[in-house]
């Protein structure tokens, strides 16, 4: 059975989509998945860069493409409120009904995914904030119903704190700086797959495909660096 990490933040649009892809993409393997919850705004802060939506550009195409992604893909998605926005409080609920590694199960990391990315008024199919206070209240209850009826404890505050933390550093840790990623580990060490369009190759790589098993990948992560942009001090041609 291959094994799986999942390192996610539900503030991706792409985590959600991969998310909903995941099962698809890897119809016919077996294996088993760790939901990872982290800080990705952590994440860029370590590697010194913004995040999509911070983009001016970027941040239309990047929601122009996801909702065409997932009307191709038949997955039910709505634009929240605004975006991006605090995850920090839905992080931590979420991480309240964790096992003992900060993991999560699929079905919290559903509950999480859809508060954010599948829910809209049903008047106006506009979608809804993820922070107002009565719908946290209500996915935070939902949560920890599951994590009672399972017969497990709901996490202390400062137990999830240091755990969103720890989650973080360890996904930096291996090289992952972007979510939604995920980590196989393989007999050739783990492997990281980025994004939504990561999961073909990733399934390519569980069903053992030749590539994979040549010295390509190693190949391809050594390339040298010819330059190293300085900082921007206004344009230069």
């Amino acid at each position: 059975m291959h094994q799986l990490d999942f390192y996610f933040d539900p503030i991706s649009p792409y985590a959600y989509l991969a998310f909903e892809q995941l099962p698809k993409a890897l119809q016919g393997l077996s294996f088993s998945v760790a939901y990872k919850p982290v800080l990705f705004g952590a994440m860029l802060a370590a590697n010194g860069q913004k995040g999509p939506a911070e983009i001016a550009g970027k941040r239309e195409w990047t929601y122009r493409q996801v909702l065409w992604q997932a009307q191709r893909l038949g997955i039910n998605m709505a634009m929240p409120a605004s975006h991006p926005f605090n995850p920090l409080a839905l992080l931590r609920s979420l991480l309240g009904a964790a096992d003992d590694n900060g993991h999560v199960n699929r079905y919290c990391a559903e509950l999480a995914l859809h508060h954010v990315w599948a829910s809209a008024d049903s008047a106006n199919a506009a979608g809804l904030d993820p922070n107002e206070p009565t719908r946290l209240q209500a996915v935070e209850a939902q949560l920890q119903s599951h994590v009672i009826s399972r017969g497990d404890a709901w996490r202390a505050a400062d137990w999830v704190k240091a755990r969103l933390r720890t989650n973080t550093e360890q996904a930096l840790a291996v090289g992952v700086f972007g979510v939604p990623t995920v980590c196989a580990h393989t007999a050739q060490g783990p492997r990281l797959f980025w994004g939504l369009d990561g999961l073909d190759m990733l399934a390519d790589c569980l069903r053992g495909g030749e590539w994979f098993n040549s010295a390509a990948w190693d190949q391809a992560g050594s390339v040298p660096v010819g330059v190293i942009r300085a900082k921007a001090q206004g344009l230069r041609f």
